[in-house]
């Protein structure tokens, strides 16, 4: 079979919106210039759509035009290598997903160890958050709750009293045992998301799991949060003010 014939076979197999470079379609390094010589033929022919140097998706028409891959295709090369996660969804790029706001923004927040400056891909610009606790499959979800609590300012197009009601909601679907891993992921998050949390799960009548907190603050610090104590019952005990 010609390679540009395999590559057309290879790519018909492919769901629209999939992201893959030429790599993914053959292992034959000889066959390189070939293989992305009939994927730019492809692009040409409007077959195919480049999503930045050396990545490649099949494009979904509707009535209202072109529709780009899902977010997290889009930058799941900054997500997993070698099968394990090295960065999460987080910030701007959950917030409508879970329910705390209306709008979708085109910047793509992502918590990882290890962080690089912003970059545009497509229409998205790429921007990371430092994440100090080890990134593992189990734990991005509470890491994507705490960033949220960490950053519950930064939600757009919704007040501190919507976002905290949404939280507790959220919070509340949690088991036990990820609340108490999430108390512990906690400790590596500032000192405010601490006595946020703390509040928060006081709120929920999880006393035990925010006694672990209480002790890491500041007794003298004071954290700006207006509007919290229509939401909230205990923000004097966790100095929010």
């Amino acid at each position: 079979m010609k390679t540009s014939d395999y590559v057309a076979f290879s790519v018909n197999k492919l769901p629209k919106g999939y992201v893959f470079t030429y790599e993914s379609l053959i292992d034959d390094v000889n066959k390189r210039e070939a293989v992305i010589k009939a994927l730019n033929r492809m692009v040409s022919a409007g077959k195919l759509a480049k999503l930045a140097k050396g990545k490649y998706y099949k494009p979904e028409q509707t009535p209202f035009g072109t529709l780009l891959p899902d977010v997290a295709q889009v930058v799941k090369d900054l997500l997993e290598e070698g099968g394990k996660p090295i960065g999460y969804l987080t910030g701007l790029s959950i917030y409508n997903r879970l329910g705390l706001t209306t709008q979708v923004s085109n910047i793509i927040q992502i918590g990882r160890n290890d962080i690089r400056s912003s970059f545009h891909r497509e229409r998205y610009t790429i921007s990371f958050i430092k994440q100090k606790n080890i990134i593992t499959k189990d734990n991005i979800p509470l890491l994507q709750m705490l960033d949220t609590i960490r950053y519950i300012k930064k939600i757009p197009d919704t007040s501190i009293e919507s976002a905290l009601k949404r939280l507790i909601a959220l919070l509340k679907g949690h088991s036990e045992n990820e609340l108490s891993r999430m108390v512990r992921l906690a400790l590596k998050y500032p000192p405010s998301t601490r006595a946020l949390l703390g509040a928060l799960l006081d709120q929920l009548g999880m006393t035990t799991l925010s006694g672990g907190l209480y002790p890491t603050l500041n007794p003298i610090t004071q954290y700006e949060l207006i509007g919290a104590d229509k939401v909230l019952d205990y923000t004097e005990k966790w100095n929010i003010k």
